[in-house]
């Protein structure tokens, strides 16, 4: 027992020690092309001057980070409730599902770009209108992955509780649903990282600034006065951020499968 719990230690360091060594490894290579080639920072900045941007306007763009974050959460929470809701409505009838999946399809399809103004101009609270719009691009994964996973239900359990009268109630809550958590969790990990880009994507549409501001106007303000390494310092805020959401989403999905789904069994 032993041995497989330091194997599976040694495998829980190399799920972090791999990337984080190749980023170290970009970012030299990064910063030695940028000195060899001596390119100015208006063009392309060093790592250690986007590192030294950062830590000088940390007060501004933290701020940023925070509204940005907020805006973020609110919409993934608010996707992952109506999606859940939705896909719940879905399963009960085929006709139902049929009927409105296409419209779901269409928000999806639909660039956010293109609405986001409407919304804009519509919902006159600037916070809700960006909440809006960044749930629209995290809804459908939700909605699509856990539709999916409420009908991919075992036959032969379904004949099972069907053979013992089981509810619909209850079919829902103790089969579709057990069924549906791999497929569930499958869409916060989509969702999560398409939250944040609904986000900067309607801050961008927005361009609301001041103390209420977020990431992308940070990065429109530094483009406006070529600060390209502040520029570079909010894009890394959003990237480390995206990969945060995602990374949580899966120390997430792990916890509640790990004990007894095999998608996720011998995962450290």
């Amino acid at each position: 027992m032993s041995h497989f719990a330091s194997l599976r230690t040694l495998h829980a360091h190399q799920r972090i020690a791999y990337p984080v060594a190749v980023g170290v490894v970009l970012l030299v290579i990064w910063q030695a092309c940028v000195s060899a080639l001596e390119l100015p920072p208006y063009l392309v900045p060093s790592p250690l001057l986007m590192a030294g941007t950062l830590i000088t306007n940390w007060q501004s763009l933290g701020m940023a980070l925070l509204v940005t974050l907020k805006i973020t959460v609110l919409a993934f929470i608010v996707a992952t409730i109506a999606g859940v809701l939705i896909s719940f409505l879905f399963v009960q009838s085929r006709a139902i599902e049929t009927a409105l999946f296409p419209y779901a399809v269409l928000l999806q399809v639909t660039p956010v770009v293109a609405v986001a103004p409407l919304i804009i101009i519509w919902v006159k609270d600037s916070t809700l209108s960006m909440v809006i719009c960044a749930t629209l691009v995290a809804l459908f994964p939700i909605i699509a992955n856990t539709t999916l996973g409420l009908r991919s239900i075992d036959p032969d359990l379904a004949s099972f509780f069907k053979l013992n009268r089981a509810t619909r109630l209850q079919s829902l809550i103790r089969l579709r649903i057990p069924s549906a958590l791999p497929y569930f969790f499958g869409g916060l990990r989509i969702s999560s990282g398409l939250a944040l880009i609904g986000a900067v994507v309607a801050e961008f549409v927005a361009g609301t600034g001041g103390t209420g501001s977020g990431l992308a106007y940070q990065i429109l303000q530094a483009g406006y006065q070529l600060d390209i390494p502040r520029m570079f310092a909010a894009l890394f805020l959003i990237s480390l951020t995206g990969v945060a959401l995602f990374g949580a989403m899966a120390w997430l999905s792990n916890r509640v499968l790990k004990a007894w789904h095999t998608s996720e069994q011998g995962q450290p």
